[in-house]
């Protein structure tokens, strides 16, 4: 067992709760955490809780040097991309989290692809960057095939939208015109099965977790707007039902290549793909946990979190990832009407106590003096963790039937129907 260590995590979130829960496995953890909203599962784990902007890196560094922190983790992208890593350290607390530069990554949309475009890096689409509403627009109307809509900043993955898919050619350039982005990527549209590999990432190595499938639709049946995810699941195997082994290792090949152009990139990279008939195309990087994949991840990783983030800093190589072989699902309990008209202020009735095996993880709620409510945002996820999907998905079932009025699930991830769905899907590209 290592040295006691002082960890400080940043963000409030149910990705955040999933790393708190990790990291504090080890009893060499003494954790605190800020963030702008206390979550009451990360304060439970947590030695202290600071209510502080996830952006406010000066109150941060304050917060960090007044509790002793000898390391930090970063949660939400929002902290990065305002250089909360580059002064934690600076400050000399080693974050586990890429400076603002290199989080540009998933920050700025068009030098991401730029990136892949001059490091050559496998599974890049085609694609093109503008400046000016009116040439994109032109690009739309000129172009044979469907695109992909991407504004290149921050849209806590709810501004990208596809031709084709959700929107016309006509709706895509009204879209444009009524936002004005001062920049937007236009990239053809990639036809296949979404998934996303995340590693952990220092010293030039990186260490792959298995693959998740995320839900980013509002209702079931993959319908409605785009959410912040409403659930996920991954298999028993580091590849999912509708992928093969050999498919896996394209997306880890991919990342591989992505981690030798940054050799100094530290923190978590996390790629999106879709699985076409000719193997993995990049949807987006991620310099981060995604939310909910992280709750699938980090659940059945036996290796202790801890260990990762002192080899990091230490300079060492990174431990072998060792993972329980038990699938997980997950699904967010959100507020009626998110997220385009969410209803707030409904009593949370789901507790530890009534989600029997299933694993409680919160996200967005209000602690008042009689319980819990619901903010606009994602209340809270339930994940099982058993040998198969199927099981996994029924403990999360379960725990959810005491979920009550006022809240919203999609019901149909990782259920045995929706995932056939996906494999007859990529039969069906594959004998095209």
């Amino acid at each position: 067992m290592s040295n006691s260590e002082t960890v400080l995590l940043v963000g409030g979130g149910g990705r955040e709760h999933a790393i708190a829960r990790s990291l504090t496995a080890d009893l060499s953890c003494d954790l605190y955490a800020c963030a702008s909203n206390r979550n009451p599962g990360i304060a439970a784990l947590a030695e202290g809780f600071e209510t502080l902007s996830e952006t406010d890196a000066s109150a941060i560094v304050e917060y960090a040097e007044r509790v002793g922190a000898t390391l930090a983790i970063i949660g939400p992208e929002s902290a990065l991309q305002a250089g909360v890593a580059d002064a934690l350290d600076a400050a000399g607390v080693y974050t586990f989290g890429p400076g603002a530069e290199a989080a540009r990554i998933e920050t700025d949309k068009a030098f991401q692809r730029e990136f892949m475009q001059t490091e050559d890096i496998p599974g890049c689409p085609d694609f093109a960057v503008f400046e000016e509403v009116d040439a994109a627009c032109e690009y739309i109307d000129e172009c044979d095939g469907d695109l992909a809509v991407k504004p290149a900043g921050l849209t806590g993955g709810k501004g990208v939208k596809v031709i084709g898919d959700q929107v016309s050619s006509e709706q895509a350039k009204a879209y444009l015109r009524e936002h004005d982005y001062d920049r937007v990527v236009l990239e053809e549209r990639l036809v296949g099965e979404e998934f996303t590999v995340q590693a952990f990432v220092a010293n030039g190595e990186l260490r792959t977790t298995p693959a998740v499938q995320d839900h980013k639709r509002a209702y079931e049946g993959d319908e409605g707007p785009n959410t912040g995810g409403m659930g996920s699941y991954s298999d028993a195997t580091p590849e999912l039902p509708f992928m093969s082994a050999p498919e896996y290792e394209a997306a880890v090949d991919i990342l591989e290549a992505t981690v030798d152009a940054l050799p100094d990139y530290k923190g978590i990279l996390y790629g999106q793909f879709m699985l076409g008939a000719d193997g993995p195309r990049v949807v987006e990087f991620n310099a981060r946990f995604g939310d909910p994949e992280a709750i699938n991840t980090l659940p059945v990783l036996e290796t202790s979190f801890l260990d990762v983030l002192t080899a990091a800093r230490d300079d060492e190589p990174l431990p072998e990832l060792d993972f329980d072989s038990a699938a997980t699902v997950c699904k967010y309990a959100v507020p009626d009407g998110y997220p385009t008209d969410p209803d707030s202020g409904v009593r949370i009735a789901v507790d530890e106590e009534s989600v029997g095996h299933a694993l409680l993880f919160y996200a967005s709620v209000d602690a008042r003096e009689d319980g819990l409510y619901t903010t606009t945002s994602r209340s809270f996820a339930v994940v099982g963790v058993a040998d198969t999907i199927e099981v996994a998905e029924q403990q999360v079932e379960d725990a959810l039937a005491a979920a009550g009025d006022g809240l919203r699930i999609r019901h149909d991830v990782g259920k045995p129907d929706l995932i056939q769905q996906r494999v007859d899907h990529m039969r069906e590209l594959r004998s095209e």
